[in-house]
This record gives C-alpha cells, sequence and structure tokens, in this order.
C-alpha cells in the first residue's frame, strides 16, 4: 500500500507510474477521497470539542443560576449529539472506500525498471551455462516421464481434475530430492533461518502481501477465513506483521520448503499438458525482511541464491528484469531467472526475486526502530522462488535425457537419491 502523503504530494508521479503498468489515472479520485475524508473528519472533532466546551459551559451557567442560558446550551448539546452518529457513519463510509481504493493499487516501478507493456519489453541481463547438444532429437518432460513411467496423468485427473500430477518412483524420489537439496543450500550455505509455516492462512496475511481484495480469484479458498497459500511468501512475510523489530536484527531471512494451491484463474488453454501450470506445486521460497537502506543489495543477494541452485544442477538460465507492465502488483523490481527446456525450445521462468520496498509493511504494519531513535521506519520486504521444484524437475528431466530414453541424476542430487545416478525404464 502506498503513502497517502505521498500521494498527496506527488500525484502526477502517481498517475505516470500507474501509466507504465497499463493502469488509469487515479490521483485525482484518491485526492478527493482524502480531502473529504479529512474534512469530515475536521467537522467532527469540531462538534466534539464544541459539546466539551458546551458542557463546562452548562455547569458554569447553573452554577450562576442562570437557567435560560442553561437550557441554550442543553439544547446545543443535544443537537450536536444527534448530528454526529451521521457524520460518524459519512467517515466510516469514506475512508472505507479510500481504504478500498489504496489497497488496490500497485507498487511504484524504480526508475531503472524496464517500462513496457508485458514481458516483451523485459530486459536480459546474464545467462549462464549453455544449452544442451545432442545427437538425439529433445523431448518434452512429459513424453520423457510417461514413457519412463514416473508420470501419471490420467489418473491424476481422475483423482482431481486438469492440472494435477501423480509422480511415482524415482520421479516421486527426484521431486523430494530437489526440494531437500534447495532447503539445505538456502539454509547452509546462504543463511536463510528454515520454516514450516501453515499451509492455510487467515484473509488478513494475504492482504498483508497484497493478494487480498484484489486477486482473490487466483486463490483457493478452504473456509470462511482460511485460505490456501499460493506461496510461502504469505505466511513467511506475515511472521513480522504488527511488530516493530530492532533495527540490529535485520535483515531477517526466511526459507520454506512447502507445497502451494493457485486456481490459475485466466491460463485457460496454456501449459494445459504436462506439469509447467499446475494447481499444486512444491516450491522453496526464500523471503527478506530489511531496513531501507539495504533492500536493492538484498535482492541482488536473493537472486545470486536462486542462481547458485540452477548452477549446482548445471541448468543453462538467463536473468531478465521484468518490465513495468510484466512485474507482480507489490513489487518495486523483479528479477526473474528463466530456465532452457530443450523440449519446448524456450526459456520458462523457474524463479522471481522481487524488492517491494515498504509496500507490504504498511499493509501489515511491520516497522523496526533504529538505536536510539524514538520514531519507527517501516521494514522492507523481499520474496524470491529458491526455486519452484516441479519446475526444476522438468528441466532435469528435459536436459539431462539420454539417447536412449533414461535420464542421468545430477551429481549433487545422487546423495539425495539413495545413490541413484540414472533414472531408467522399469524391468
Amino acid at each position: 500500500m502506498l503513502d497517502i502523503r505521498w500521494i498527496r504530494e506527488n500525484p502526477e508521479v502517481l498517475d505516470k507510474a500507474l501509466a507504465t503498468r497499463g493502469a488509469a489515472p487515479l490521483a485525482a479520485e484518491i485526492v478527493g477521497l482524502d480531502e473529504k475524508r479529512r474534512s469530515v473528519l475536521q467537522r467532527l472533532q469540531d462538534m466534539q470539542s464544541r459539546r466539551n466546551a458546551a458542557s463546562k459551559e452548562i455547569g458554569a451557567a447553573m452554577g450562576r443560576k442562570d437557567s435560560a442560558l442553561a437550557e441554550k446550551l442543553k439544547a446545543e448539546v443535544a443537537e450536536i449529539k444527534t448530528a454526529m452518529p451521521t457524520l460518524e457513519e459519512e467517515e466510516r463510509s469514506v475512508s472505507a472506500a479510500l481504504e478500498e481504493l489504496l489497497s488496490g493499487i500497485p507498487n511504484i516501478p524504480l526508475d531503472d525498471v524496464p517500462v513496457g507493456e508485458d514481458e516483451d519489453a523485459n530486459v536480459e541481463i546474464r545467462t549462464w551455462g549453455k544449452k544442451p547438444t545432442w545427437n538425439h532429437p529433445p523431448k518434452e518432460h512429459f513424453e520423457i516421464g510417461e514413457a519412463l513411467g514416473g508420470m501419471d496423468f490420467e489418473r491424476a485427473a481422475k483423482l482431481s481434475g486438469s492440472r494435477f500430477t501423480v509422480l511415482t518412483g524415482a520421479f516421486a524420489r527426484l521431486e523430494r530430492a530437489l526440494g531437500q537439496f534447495m532447503i539445505d543450500m538456502h539454509t547452509e550455505k546462504h543463511g536463510y533461518l528454515e520454516v514450516s509455516p501453515p499451509l492455510l492462512v487467515r484473509d488478513a496475511a494475504l492482504y498483508g502481501t497484497g493478494q487480498l481484495p484484489k486477486f482473490a480469484e487466483d486463490l483457493f479458498k478452504a473456509s470462511e477465513d482460511r485460505w490456501m497459500i499460493p506461496t510461502a511468501e504469505v505466511p513467511l512475510t506475515n511472521l513480522v506483521a504488527g511488530d516493530i523489530l530492532p533495527a540490529e536484527t535485520l535483515p531477517l531471512r526466511y526459507t520454506a520448503l512447502t507445497y502451494c494451491f493457485r486456481s490459475e484463474a485466466g491460463s485457460a488453454g496454456r501449459d494445459t499438458r504436462g506439469m509447467l501450470r499446475q494447481h499444486q506445486f512444491l516450491k522453496c521460497e526464500m523471503v527478506s525482511i530489511t531496513d531501507a537502506e539495504t533492500s536493492l543489495d538484498e535482492l541482488e543477494r536473493m537472486t545470486s541464491a536462486a542462481e547458485d541452485v540452477l548452477q549446482a544442477l548445471g541448468l543453462h538460465y538467463r536473468v531478465v528484469a521484468l518490465s513495468t507492465g510484466d512485474m507482480g502488483f507489490s513489487a518495486r523490481k523483479t528479477y526473474d531467472i528463466e530456465v532452457w527446456l530443450p523440449g519446448q525450445d524456450t526459456y520458462r521462468e523457474i524463479s522471481s526475486c522481487s524488492v517491494c520496498g515498504d509496500f507490504q509493511a504498511r499493509r501489515m504494519n511491520a516497522r523496526y526502530r533504529a538505536k536510539d531513535e524514538k520514531a519507527t521506519r517501516f521494514v522492507h520486504t523481499l520474496n524470491g522462488s529458491g526455486v519452484a521444484v516441479g519446475r526444476a524437475l522438468i528441466a532435469v528431466v528435459e536436459n539431462y535425457l539420454n539417447e536412449d530414453g533414461s535420464v542421468t541424476i545430477p551429481d549433487v542430487l545422487v546423495p539425495y537419491m539413495g545413490g541413484r545416478t540414472k533414472i531408467e525404464a522399469e524391468g
């Protein structure tokens, strides 16, 4: 959420930033509602002050036995008491309208974010590794997995419908191995604290990280006030909701390996085959809570930690800076890491690392206090995939395909696979 005072002082900057995100101008409407709210509040305050003063004057008039004045003042107080509930209701209504409007405004992109309507305006920053070269043709992961008997989409559809997968045998173990490898790397090498969070969260948690109220259709609701998490970013970031943290405890770095659940609203017809776009998927998430001065450095660090996973797996990838029109709602700047998939002959996102500034912190009321300072400041929050396990599995299967249809296990995963070095057809 943006600071209303900043909007008052920078209405043109807001509308210009919204335009880069493909959104309509809102500054005039916001400022208008804010002025109306402040006007109503001032009237309420004036009424309360006059009511209090008149009440004292009644006592003084009665002390002087001036009954006429006392009665006049009593009538004035009664009139104020009658008028105040209507004004209070108006204030609640205007404040709610302003809150709803503010909660739907995306974050302001940083100045160095590429300006553009969509992914076509994204800018490649760097690449790592090389595309594999073989004598045999590449295949998509679902062709490989089905041929080796480890991916079953038909049975998954019988159980749960489309966009689910049943993994069995070595493929189920490979998914587990990848997740364990990632969480071990981030805790042991990159200094993240492992967390096992709830997979169900309340409305307030999703509001805090920006999924609610605007993106409810992208979520799965489990009960009246419980939602399945779309990413572990939600519970991890909300660990500091409502807190005032000592500045010396920052940065806080959390990681979690969890299942995530997304409705994939609006993706009909996209990636319907295979595991690329699932309603349920495993992901290793990273979240950082920093002060205002170090958040941009933390974004580079987080992105490097995600890249480290792919480098250890020997997977070719590129890092792109997302354009203003392609960034997520809460982000000020985002790097996507796109892994090379030979079966699709293209790059696909496997990690997205974003700095949100104080946007989420304002929604969560998460602050920090520097030593010897009375005033508090909002923390800065960051989140990133470290990385999406299902997509890492796809990348490993497609990039390590052998001519005989088997899949070689990357060296770093062999210990997690119980010493197994290859996935071959059973029997």
